[in-house]
């Protein structure tokens, strides 16, 4: 503990500031509230004495404090942490932010021990490490959630094999899917996101700690060291960039944007989907809310927040651009704004994909619905038409007969297999009974042979792969 022959800081200066040595005036009030971030970023409390724990250990390592004085920082750092998670610890805006809160209650504790924590560090790239830490947290996390939403998706489509739907472009009818094929396309989507956060975590996971303010230390500090302790991958290599990448932020802001697109996405398909005018699906009652005026409304609300919440997580991409544009080399200031922007883009894809998951475990299609209006729209069109070209038509000459065909079938009302032979005789002089068997939904969707097509087989196989991919056990 502090005793009497401690030199005393001069009675105006800014009291408990870790860099109030210099100044002769208190700080202003107002400058406390305004550049306070003890707010928000109290979150980073684990990563700070994480890191904290781990430079103390460095340090005695290479001599600069006592195996004993380590063993005794940690020690007092897991009570903070026990303190902080038991809501005990006390906040105030006097001093800025959580790592000097938690620095402050060691020295409390500790005195020229606690003091000596801060060797061969800077609040730039002590800070700097706990949000890297942060991140490669959540992106863990994030991985975790979307591989439940996968499983969500393949679940539903093992569920509807052999369900074929209509399938859409420029929202009208064009040709026929199974629906298996269709939910899997979003495992896909999400499958490129997860490898997205996979690569924006390899960018992460790289220590700036000992890089200091900007010019790192000419004490004989061990990176290493501390780079194993923590589990990085690399140590960043230029002190100034070290300190002041915020890249990985951005980038992580991006993929989370680009999730939450495709969820956006979703979501609107399957608001599509539930209308009246659909009918396609029914979404369980328990993910969607009322209406306070009209009795009878069952509102799809939950997809319609998620297709919502996307906005934040694009404009928060946009405004972590918009904060780094001007910023000279090294830290500044400005970059305290970074960790709200991405805290808000972590925290709203967690929610999501908390309600995401369960709201496609207890979706199903309406299947009488959709078999009673499955040929309208004539979406065998171009199995027809690809039925031709087997017979050596050239494919414009094949697509401008089925043209003719579709327009005939649209004039009497009908499908196309309702066509008589010698209705299709007039525009196809080749016309024979054979090529019957490319008429109706559920033939076209069978005459599929392309990879990745949506023939029954090649779904049958991905739902296999989809299930080694994501380690889901097969059904005994």
């Amino acid at each position: 503990m502090p005793n009497s022959a401690d030199p005393q800081p001069d009675s105006s200066a800014p009291k408990g500031k870790a860099w109030g040595g210099v100044f002769r005036e208190p700080t202003d009030k107002r400058v406390e509230l305004f550049s306070e971030s003890v707010s928000f970023d109290r979150r980073l409390a684990d990563d700070d004495i994480d890191g904290s724990i781990a430079h103390a250990q460095m340090l005695a390592h290479c001599g600069l404090m006592t195996v004993q004085e380590a063993d005794a920082i940690a020690h007092v750092l897991e009570e903070i942490r026990g303190e902080i998670h038991a809501g005990r610890f006390e906040y105030t805006v006097s001093k800025e932010d959580i790592h000097l809160h938690i620095e402050s209650a060691l020295t409390a504790r500790l005195g020229d021990t606690g003091r000596k924590l801060h060797t061969a560090r800077s609040r730039n790239d002590q800070v700097a490490t706990d949000l890297r830490l942060y991140c490669r947290r959540a992106i863990d996390r994030l991985d975790r959630g979307l591989v439940e939403l996968q499983r969500a998706f393949l679940g539903m489509a093992e569920r509807e094999q052999g369900l074929v739907i209509p399938g859409y472009t420029h929202l009208r009818r064009a040709q026929p899917l199974l629906a298996a094929h269709q939910l899997l396309a979003w495992c896909e989507k999400l499958g490129r996101d997860r490898e997205r956060l996979a690569d924006c975590r390899r960018r992460t996971n790289v220590l700036p700690l000992g890089s200091g303010a900007l010019a790192g230390s000419s004490l004989p500090i061990d990176r290493e060291h501390v780079k194993e302790s923590l589990g990085f991958e690399a140590v960043a290599a230029n002190s100034v960039d070290g300190a002041s990448d915020r890249d990985f932020a951005c980038e992580l802001a991006f993929v989370v944007s680009l999730c939450m697109v495709h969820l956006s996405q979703w979501a609107e398909e399957w608001i599509l989907y539930s209308t009246q005018e659909f009918g396609f699906i029914r979404l369980p009652e328990g993910f969607c809310t009322g209406s306070s005026i009209m009795p009878q409304k069952i509102n799809p609300d939950v997809l319609e927040l998620i297709r919502g919440k996307s906005a934040r997580a694009i404009g928060n991409v946009q405004a972590l651009l918009v904060l780094l544009k001007g910023l000279p080399t090294a830290y500044n200031r400005d970059l305290q704004e970074d960790k709200e922007r991405i805290f808000d883009s972590i925290d709203t894809l967690e929610a999501v994909l908390g309600v995401a998951a369960p709201l496609v475990e207890g979706t199903s299609f309406d299947r009488p619905r959709i078999t009673a209006t499955l040929e309208r729209g004539h979406l065998d069109a171009t199995s027809l038409m690809e039925a031709l070209i087997a017979q050596g038509v050239p494919q414009r000459t094949a697509h401008e007969t089925v043209g003719h065909l579709v327009r005939r079938a649209m004039t009497r009302g009908v499908s196309l297999a309702e066509l008589s032979d010698e209705e299709f005789s007039r525009d196809y002089a080749g016309w024979n009974g054979s090529l019957r068997g490319a008429l109706g939904a559920s033939r076209a969707v069978e005459r599929m042979a392309s990879f990745g097509s949506t023939a029954p087989a090649a779904v049958a196989e991905q739902i296999a792969v989809w299930r080694r991919r994501l380690g889901v056990a097969v059904a005994p």
